[in-house]
């Protein structure tokens, strides 16, 4: 008998029950979902087939296991199956979820998103905005700075270089569970799970992550998914951007193959938070270059993602060519 067979309900239970009692029957009796059980619960949910307390209970229990990287594969597996026909063939070369926002740092990596556009490379970021307070998000940023926000995936045909492409505008299905993070006051497996969607397919993927953790799951998931090229770290505020005050263990799975890669501190010195992020800082920054934490970050991000894109051959090379990236960029641009 399937997994799949085993999820047929008591005659008087709802079809999603089964779901919630694999989650919730103690702490000998739970287990994980698999990935076809992963796969028919998320069907569920975004075809709107679940009541509410039903999806409270199965995201809760969620966050108390912590998921799966079956879990995790699962759901991305359903989502992608649900917006297939929201979506279109288009060449993405690079896609970027941001999904965090920042509230420590200036979110320096859009500027180095920027320069990879300029470059040459089709640059696709998706996110979620306003579900966590006191935080700058990507689409406030692209807003500010006139940087092309589409309405839906069928628009990307018609931009190259870099766009936004909103959670709520491709799939709102998951834009409002997201939305229910002040109302559980925790996470949800939403928050991990939209970073591997890779909405237009694009060939590679860079994946960031708040708690270490979580890197392992991201790489393994996106091994089960069979995801082509992606590389997962720990990011700054969890978005993707590298730290330059730090080491960084970038976990990358290049067609199947999975592997780690050290790459160094850029600065002795820890940096200090700053009280506010801001768009003016970018601005500043693309401008007149004057701040050294912010050029760090912004080369550093740069050079991971050239490394994985398969421009730059090793790390040294890949810094190189990001430098190169940032002292020729258009200065009039912001």
């Amino acid at each position: 008998m399937t997994d799949l067979e085993k999820l047929i309900p008591n005659s008087n239970e709802h079809p999603f029950a089964p779901i919630v009692r694999i989650l919730g029957k103690g702490k000998t009796g739970s287990r994980s979902l698999s990935f076809d059980e992963a796969k028919y619960a998320m069907t569920m949910i975004l075809r709107g087939e679940v009541e509410a307390v039903q999806l409270g209970a199965f995201l809760m229990l969620l966050r108390v296991k912590e998921e799966s990287p079956q879990e995790i594969a699962g759901f991305v597996a359903a989502v992608r199956e649900h917006i297939a026909d929201r979506v279109t063939e288009h060449k993405v070369d690079l896609d970027w979820p941001s999904y965090a926002g920042k509230r420590s740092q200036h979110p320096w990596f859009i500027l180095a998103a920027q320069l990879l556009a300029d470059y040459g490379l089709t640059v696709v970021m998706h996110g979620s905005a306003g579900h966590t307070e006191g935080r700058l998000y990507t689409e406030q940023v692209f807003a500010g700075l006139n940087l092309p926000i589409i309405a839906n995936a069928l628009q990307a045909n018609a931009f190259n270089g870099l766009v936004y492409l909103p959670l709520e505008h491709y799939c709102p299905e998951l834009h409002a569970i997201i939305e229910l993070r002040n109302t559980l006051g925790l996470r949800s497996p939403v928050h991990t799970l939209s970073r591997l969607i890779n909405p237009l397919d694009a060939r590679y993927s860079m994946q960031s992550v708040f708690h270490p953790a979580y890197a392992d799951v991201h790489q393994s998931a996106s091994q089960i998914l069979a995801a082509g090229h992606t590389a997962v770290f720990k990011g700054e505020s969890g978005e993707i951007e590298r730290k330059p005050d730090a080491k960084t263990l970038v976990r990358i799975n290049r067609d199947g193959v999975m592997q780690e890669e050290e790459w160094p501190r850029m600065q002795a010195f820890r940096q200090d938070n700053i009280e506010q992020p801001s768009i003016t800082a970018l601005v500043d920054q693309w401008r007149h270059d004057n701040n050294d934490y912010g050029r760090n970050a912004i080369i550093g991000t740069s050079a991971i993602a050239l490394h994985l894109c398969e421009v730059a051959a090793d790390q040294h090379s890949a810094h190189q060519l990001a430098e190169q990236l940032w002292q020729q960029r258009q200065r009039d641009r912001f």
